[in-house]
């Protein structure tokens, strides 16, 4: 018998993706060894590139979940690497990998229009996709309109500020350096599945 199902993490309404920020944790991280250690060294307000506010404080907690999907390795390479596009694409993945509904919605949506070269992604495609879910999840059948909508929104403004989709809501190609295709495909092939125009070594031949 199954036992009971594991409740989505919706926290992602906290914010963007966090690109500037989700650097300086994972700087501190590299200082400190751990990203619990990182987060108190944040929180304790000494860092000036990192927020103050009670809100943003927030933010930073969310950003260590989503940090926290990471390899040490990708970790690392956030740090280290100095392309942006790099960058983001590394935090598009701990966003897929932290919330389980945006992992699921990019492969089997966004994902299928692109292999299927339907590049429109309009907002509405989350709407009928998040219905079809709540209509056997409980937690996602109770949610309020509202709050649907906010997780649309700031779902679309993620993929936007990774490059996923463009401001007129076209799926676009996601490119990565050869460094980092070799690392996710080191790590786990079907992360490379969250990555429009990417393949999986020994796909297109």
């Amino acid at each position: 018998m199954n036992g009971p199902e594991k409740p989505y993490r919706l926290s992602f309404t906290t914010g963007g993706l966090f690109l500037n920020e989700s650097v300086a944790v994972a700087r501190l991280y590299r200082e400190h060894g751990d990203l619990e250690a990182a987060l108190a060294a944040a929180l304790d307000g000494r860092v000036a590139a990192l927020p103050k506010t009670v809100s943003q404080r927030r933010s930073l907690r969310e950003i260590v979940v989503r940090l926290s999907c990471l390899r040490h390795a990708e970790l690392i390479f956030l740090v280290e690497c100095d392309d942006r596009g790099d960058r983001s694409a590394l935090l598009w993945l701990a966003t897929c990998r932290a919330y389980g509904l945006v992992r699921e919605y990019v492969v089997e949506v966004v994902r299928e229009r692109w292999l299927e070269r339907r590049l429109d992604l309009p907002p509405a495609s989350f709407e009928r996709y998040f219905e079809d879910r709540a209509e056997w999840n409980a937690q996602l059948d109770a949610i309020r309109p509202s709050t649907r909508s906010k997780l649309r929104q700031i779902l679309f403004r993620i993929m936007r500020e990774a490059g996923v989709v463009g401001a007129d809501h076209t799926i676009q190609p996601v490119p990565v350096s050869p460094a980092l295709y070799a690392l996710l495909s080191e790590a786990e092939p079907s992360d490379l599945d969250l990555f429009p125009g990417i393949e999986r070594k020994g796909e297109g031949a």
